[in-house]
């Protein structure tokens, strides 16, 4: 198993973090497939075999708390929790405790009791003569009730009886059944096991056995996790190390006299437990209704947690619960989202899943007792229920952690309140974007982006591509600067100023640099801000896109009245810096804006094509940017040393190239999409896929695409899919899986 430490896993998207996790080794690729694709989760048709009277399934957050390290071994924990800060809390804390050494966790044997009530008893202390003279032969029956748990070592281990008088003065004896039930939770096998001796006893005492189940107090199942925090650990900006154990210490110690704290300490200790029972399909409700009645074992409510000072100084902590658990059974199987978190987890017992749930619980009680003895829990509390509040408001990415900011200093947490949020700042952006406004006059240029339909690899190669625009996808603002040269890309994350001479430039510097060389000659002061609906790196034309606005709108302001051939041969000049060979179909999609077929080998290179009506087609990028350059020259490596073979790949992906001209005049979807499979096989061949794409591509054939394949170099990037009839439900799927797309309708 791979480092469980996985630094900056809450930056990334969804689908970041799934491919992170795969990447991990903590996911494998059907996992992850399952989880991007909903339907791979629990399905309204197994869970009307699981319960009575199923309309849906209800879903929760499913989330993981990297960091974790217990008894030496690395864990990426599964959490299924609705509540904001608890998965960020338990991380944090275990990332702190990792450089304590991490969290030790300690159980004895996991025995699960089942209850036998016998009533009707004339004579008691003769009964209870006769049921103890025969524990050995009730435990020998009772395991002939339950050969297979036999067989894997578990099975009845003791016996033993107690005498309960009712409130009424009748008497009880209660049989107690110590069950080993190995790696399963037990509770069919108990009860089984208690209702097959019941006749026996009811022989042996005289009475009736009126209750025969399994009791849900797992005493005998005790763990306890502990941690030794050295107080350097602890200091935070504002609190020294020593005042915050201190804090943490009497946090706990009003928890120990107050059973109104201590209830709600307790259940910030289930927020952790709970969360990896039900991510794991473990019964969580059994859990609490032990823990909480273990936590009253003294008489009084009291706290499960014990944190003190060690005599050097630092700060010791422990948890002890009773925790009855299992990682086989029936409503386990047949869920797969609990199958996926047990795998995630990777534990190899029931004692090992319980020491977990015991470590995190731990991890969850210190995060909540630092921020309760510190800032204050409603901090963090807040930042991410305003993250919460931004998403179900639909607030744009490249707004997000602006509005989330806002929205936390407003005091006003609400819905309406980040929508209006995001109105103001879209509409400040759109007047200065990263820089103040100028008075001088600003010229705008616009250009398409680049979808490949057909021809990747195979165009450099002198064969056809096929290729469609996606409109309006990058506009370039220009004006005067007094500051040099001033590029902004808000979406892209770019903010950069630079003298036109600086010989040191790279990425969209270098290009503008380049542009304003050609173009202008002198020594241009402008600020330039681009609004892009491209995502870089994938695949769609990006920099030919950004080089032709950023050339269209540099033409504008100086009025040079430049020709769309001249500004292609700027932009081709652009595209050597960014992907070293280029075929020159992206600069030229991203300049003229048409349907073409492309061939370097043509007399002209690009054809337009006239097309009555846009096919329907929708683009979904992967969590990963491909890099042209590199892509280009593997397929160089690998047609040096097989010619033959890759070349017999791009005939066969010519002819595809060729033939989807006149289906797409002839409106014939059916065939295009069939050959849209085809050419992605081909390009699967000379090794530009990845298992990501692999997943996308199957996922929107699966939601209906009658076609889908990679479009652009391949490593990454992004596929298209053709979707005559069902656009909307594979769009959904595609988001759902964490994945962003653009239509090209």
């Amino acid at each position: 198993m791979s480092d469980s430490r996985i630094p900056g896993l809450f930056r990334k998207t969804c689908a970041e973090r799934i491919g992170t996790l795969v990447e991990h080794g903590f996911l494998s690729v059907n996992d992850a497939d399952g989880l991007r694709d909903i339907t791979g989760m629990l399905s309204p048709s197994v869970a009307d075999k699981m319960v009575e009277n199923v309309i849906g399934v209800f879903g929760l957050p499913f989330a993981v708390a990297p960091n974790f390290m217990i008894n030496g071994r690395g864990y990426v924990v599964p959490m299924v929790i609705e509540e904001p800060s608890v998965v960020a809390g338990v991380a944090g804390a275990a990332r702190l405790m990792r450089k304590a050494r991490g969290i030790s966790v300690a159980s004895e044997e996991s025995l699960l009791f089942g209850q036998v009530h016998l009533v009707g008893i004339s004579d008691h202390e003769d009964s209870l003569q006769r049921l103890q003279a025969a524990t050995a032969e009730i435990i020998a029956e009772a395991n002939a009730l339950q050969p297979k748990l036999i067989s894997r070592g578990g099975g009845v281990r003791a016996v033993s009886f107690i005498r309960r008088v009712l409130r009424d003065g009748r008497a009880a004896i209660v049989a107690h059944l110590a069950v080993d039930t190995r790696d399963a939770m037990g509770a069919n096998l108990v009860n089984t096991i208690c209702e097959g001796i019941a006749p026996k006893m009811e022989v042996l005492s005289g009475g009736v056995a009126h209750l025969k189940i399994l009791s849900n107090l797992s005493d005998q199942s005790l763990v306890t996790a502990s941690i030794t925090i050295p107080t350097s650990l602890l200091r935070l900006a504002e609190y020294s190390g020593e005042a915050v154990r201190d804090g943490i210490v009497l946090a706990n110690e009003l928890a120990i006299v107050d059973p109104f704290r201590a209830t709600t300490h307790n259940k910030g200790i289930m927020n952790g437990v709970d969360s990896v029972a039900i991510a794991t399909g473990n019964d969580w409700r059994a859990i609490e209704a032990s823990v909480h009645a273990y936590a009253s074992r003294a008489g009084q409510y009291a706290p499960l947690t014990d944190w003190h000072t060690k005599p050097n100084g630092d700060l010791y902590g422990t948890l002890t619960l009773p925790l009855k658990v299992g990682i086989v059974g029936g409503s386990l199987e047949s869920n797969p989202a609990a199958r996926t978190g047990l795998r995630i987890l990777a534990v190899e017992s029931a004692g090992e899943l319980a020491q977990v749930m015991c470590a995190v619980g731990l991890a969850q009680n210190f995060a909540a007792l630092r921020a309760l003895a510190t800032s204050g829990i409603q901090k963090g509390h807040m930042s991410l229920h305003a993250r919460s509040v931004a998403s179900s408001a639909d607030v744009a990415p490249e707004l997000f952690d602006e509005v989330v900011r806002r929205l936390i200093a407003s005091g006003e947490i609400k819905q309406w309140k980040a929508i209006e949020l995001a109105d103001e700042l879209a509409q400040e952006l759109s007047v200065k974007r990263c820089y103040k406004p100028s008075d001088a006059t600003a010229a705008t240029g616009r250009a398409a982006g680049k979808m490949i339909l057909f021809g990747e690899h195979a165009v450099v190669y002198g064969k056809h591509a096929v290729a469609f625009p996606i409109l309006d996808a990058v506009t370039a603002t220009c004006e005067a600067s007094d500051q040099g040269v001033e590029l902004a890309i808000p979406e892209w994350g770019v903010c950069v100023k630079f003298e036109l001479h600086d010989d040191s430039l790279e990425g969209v510097a270098k290009i503008l640099q380049l542009l304003l060389t050609r173009i202008v000659s002198g020594n241009a002061q402008l600020r330039l801000t681009v609004n892009s609906k491209l995502p870089p790196a994938m695949g769609l034309g990006s920099s030919a896109a950004l080089a032709t606005a950023l050339a269209r709108a540099i033409d504008t302001y100086y009025s040079l009245g430049l020709t769309a051939p001249q500004i292609d041969r700027h932009v081709f000049a652009c595209e050597k810096i960014s992907h070293g060979n280029p075929s020159g179909i992206d600069n030229t999609v991203a300049v003229f804006g048409q349907a073409i077929s492309y061939s370097l080998q043509a007399d002209p290179q690009s054809t337009p094509i006239e097309l009555q009506q846009m096919p329907p087609l929708l683009i979904a990028c992967s969590s990963r940017g491909g890099e042209t350059i590199k892509q280009v020259r593997n397929v160089r490596a690998l047609f040096e040393s097989t010619p033959e073979q890759v070349a017999a790949i791009f005939e066969q992906i010519d002819l595809l190239s060729r033939a989807a001209v006149d289906l797409l005049l002839a409106g014939d979807l059916e065939t295009l999409g069939a050959y849209m499979n085809l050419n992605h096989g081909l390009l699967n061949a000379i090794g530009v896929s990845t298992p990501e794409l692999e997943r996308m591509v199957c996922l929107a054939r699966h939601h209906g695409a009658i076609g889908a394949k990679i479009t652009g170099a391949g490593g990454g990037g992004s596929i298209v899919a053709l979707c005559p009839d069902n656009l909307d439900s594979v769009e959904a799927a595609m988001n759902a899986a964490g994945y962003r797309t653009i239509r090209m309708i």
